[in-house]
């Protein structure tokens, strides 16, 4: 966020991008080496919504990404926690759908490419603000996705 406030584009572009490859490398050495937990994916997804969101927060904050566009992610992220609580009263997990790990790349690429701002316009709006926005819509989708295939735990009949 430090960086993004500063207009260090960059350097910030290359922290964020950085910070979000972990979440992949992350995921497979856990795999390789058979050591997921439940605590470590739900450490995994809250460290990915707090990247996002502050990253969110400081491109807001100098007028480079849209605050509606920011805030259906932001609220997507945040519904989804609340989603993964519900399931879990139900003795349920909810595991992370390939939908759900493509919508993590789109936002990644998105944040990285509204940091980098490429000097190209379509439609009087620069290129990273249509990413960006293809990003909320993937986004959206797949959150509808995750409250369709675990409604039945926010009825309370899993």
């Amino acid at each position: 966020m430090g960086l993004v406030l500063s207009h260090s584009w960059t350097a910030a572009a290359v922290v964020f991008l950085v910070a979000a490859s972990t979440d992949w490398f992350d995921g497979r050495l856990a795999r390789r080496w058979n050591v997921s937990s439940r605590l470590g994916s739900f450490l995994d997804t809250t460290a990915d919504k707090l990247l996002i969101t502050g990253a969110l927060v400081a491109l807001v904050a100098v007028a480079r990404a849209s605050p509606w566009l920011s805030m259906v992610i932001i609220g997507r992220e945040l519904s989804l926690l609340g989603l993964r609580a519900a399931v879990a009263t139900q003795g349920l997990h909810l595991e992370p759908s390939m939908l759900g790990k493509s919508k993590a790349t789109v936002q990644f690429a998105a944040i990285a490419l509204v940091m980098l701002r490429p000097d190209v316009t379509i439609v009087g709006a620069f290129f990273d603000q249509w990413v960006l926005g293809l990003a909320a819509l993937v986004t959206v989708w797949s959150g509808i996705d995750y409250f369709v295939r675990f409604s039945s735990a926010l009825r309370g009949n899993a």
